[in-house]
C-alpha cells in the first residue's frame, strides 16, 4: 500500500516569511514560495492555516488556498500577506506541485515565536530579510 508509493522527495523548494517593508511604526510581512530548482514546477497549490493558544484559549485561523499555477526555475512567488499577530501561533503551509507529470507535496511549519528578528536571514531570490523553511527535504 503506502510502502508501494514512490518517495517523491521535495528538494530546492522553500517557504519564507519575508519582511517586505519596515517603518518606525509598522512592519509589512509577506509569505513567499521560493523555487531554487533548475526546472519549472507546474500546478502549484499552497494551503495555509494557523493554530495554537493565544491568551490561554485555542485559536484557529481560516484555511486559505492559493493556486499559483506554474513557476519558472529559480524564481519566487508571493503567496499571501501575513499579520504579525499570528506569529505566536503555529503557521502551517501545505504545498503541492507537479514536475513532468509527477506530484510532490510537503508541509512547512513555522513554530510559534520562530518568526523573530534573531532568526532573520537574507532570503534567496527575494533578497530581503526573512525566516525560511525548506531547501533540501
Amino acid at each position: 500500500m503506502k510502502k508501494d508509493l514512490p518517495l517523491n522527495i521535495v528538494e530546492d523548494i522553500s517557504i519564507a516569511v519575508v519582511l517586505e517593508t519596515e517603518s518606525p511604526t509598522s512592519k509589512v510581512w509577506n509569505v513567499y514560495l521560493i523555487n531554487e530548482k533548475k526546472s519549472a514546477i507546474q500546478n502549484v497549490l499552497v494551503s495555509s492555516k494557523g493554530y495554537g493558544l493565544k491568551d490561554g484559549r485555542e485559536v484557529k485561523t481560516t484555511t486559505l488556498r492559493h493556486f499559483i499555477g506554474d513557476m519558472e526555475a529559480n524564481s519566487s512567488q508571493k503567496i499571501e500577506a501575513i499579520d504579525p499577530q499570528v506569529f505566536g501561533l503555529t503557521n502551517e503551509y501545505w504545498l503541492s506541485y507537479y514536475v513532468e507529470g509527477t506530484i510532490y507535496d510537503k508541509k512547512y511549519v513555522f513554530l510559534p515565536e520562530s518568526i523573530v528578528d534573531e532568526n532573520l536571514i537574507k532570503i534567496p531570490l527575494v533578497n530581503k530579510p526573512g525566516v525560511m523553511i525548506g531547501g533540501t527535504n
